[in-house]
Formats: C-alpha cells, sequence, structure tokens
C-alpha cells in the first residue's frame, strides 16, 4: 500500500537524522510527519481488510519502538503513554466529527438525506438515533454510512446534543475511550 511506503519512508528519515530517541524529539515529529500519511483521506477510502489495517499499524508501532523508555510496553500503552489513539480510534473520531458536521447542516449541498434518523421515544437512548440500513450484500457494510451508525448510536446524549463542533470533539474524545 502506497501510503504505509510514504510513511515508512518518512520513519526511515527520521530514525537517520534525530540523534535523540527522547519523547520530546520523536513524537512532534511522528505527529507532524509521519501520522498525516497514515489518516490522509481515511473517511473515503477507510482500510477494510485486516492485512491494510495491520499495515498501517506497524508503521505506528515501529514509531513508537523508536521512542527510549518504552520498549517492553505493548503497542496500547505505549500509545496511552504518548497521549496518542490509536489509528483505528482515530477513523472512528474522524467519521464521528464528519456525521456531526452533515447532521449540524454543514453538507447539505453534497448529498439529501445520507443518514436516516429512527425513530426513537425511547428515554435512555440518545434521543438523536440513526436507522441502520439493511443490504443483501456484505461490502455495504463497509460504506461510510454503515460504518458510522452503529457506534454514532452508541454515543451519550450530551455529545450527540452538543451545540457546536468543538463542544463535540471534546465530549468525544470523553465517551471514545469506552466506545471501541
Amino acid at each position: 500500500m502506497l501510503t504505509a511506503q510514504k510513511a515508512n519512508c518518512t520513519l526511515r528519515c527520521i530514525k537517520r537524522s534525530v540523534a535523540s530517541r527522547s519523547r520530546e524529539g520523536i513524537l512532534p515529529l511522528y505527529s507532524t510527519l509521519v501520522r498525516p500519511h497514515l489518516e490522509s483521506c481515511v473517511q473515503l477510502w477507510s482500510p477494510q481488510h485486516k492485512k491494510d489495517m495491520d499495515l498501517l499499524e506497524r508503521v505506528e508501532r515501529r514509531a513508537t519502538e523508536m521512542i527510549r523508555g518504552l520498549e517492553h510496553f505493548s503497542l496500547e500503552e505505549k500509545l496511552r503513554e504518548l497521549g496518542l489513539f490509536s489509528l483505528e480510534k482515530r477513523r472512528l473520531w474522524g467519521d464521528l466529527i464528519a456525521a456531526f458536521q452533515y447532521l449540524k447542516g454543514a453538507y447539505r449541498k453534497g448529498g439529501e438525506n445520507i443518514f436516516c434518523r429512527a425513530c426513537c421515544d425511547r428515554t435512555r437512548s440518545n434521543g438523536f438515533k440513526l436507522k441502520e440500513g439493511k443490504f443483501r450484500l456484505d461490502i455495504r457494510k463497509n460504506f461510510y454510512t454503515m460504518r458510522v451508525v452503529k457506534h454514532w448510536n452508541r454515543l451519550p446524549r450530551e455529545a450527540v446534543e452538543a451545540p457546536s463542533l468543538e463542544t463535540f470533539k471534546a465530549r468525544l474524545d470523553k465517551a471514545l475511550s469506552n466506545l471501541v
């Protein structure tokens, strides 16, 4: 995959040119130079196959292994220690933010009724449930509109009813720790 190749190339350049293996030296370089390659246009082509996800996560693993002092931690523990979300959570985060923007009216010209609101009068739901479509083909389950619905419906009410995008992002960060 070309995306992983570009990210690996950039990571090798960082490894060769930076003498320090401290968190303060490697983390900003990884965040600004490598991670954008791994996250570019992810809402459009979201990796569906396990081998593609593993390829991208391998780059992330190599980057965290470069940082001194974290050698004996698992990838999840390294990311938590560094204050980063995994690539999977970042993809979900981007999907949910795009859904929030669409549902609040930011993308009305792009397509009408991408999401269908479910009739839900339960008091314990988030109050803004989306309807999941039923399809005969399994390939549709990876489409953006299907991927995001089950996670959107699991969000807490205070996140879904956020008055602004900034508030939604802050509440989403808190909710994501329990979501995936």
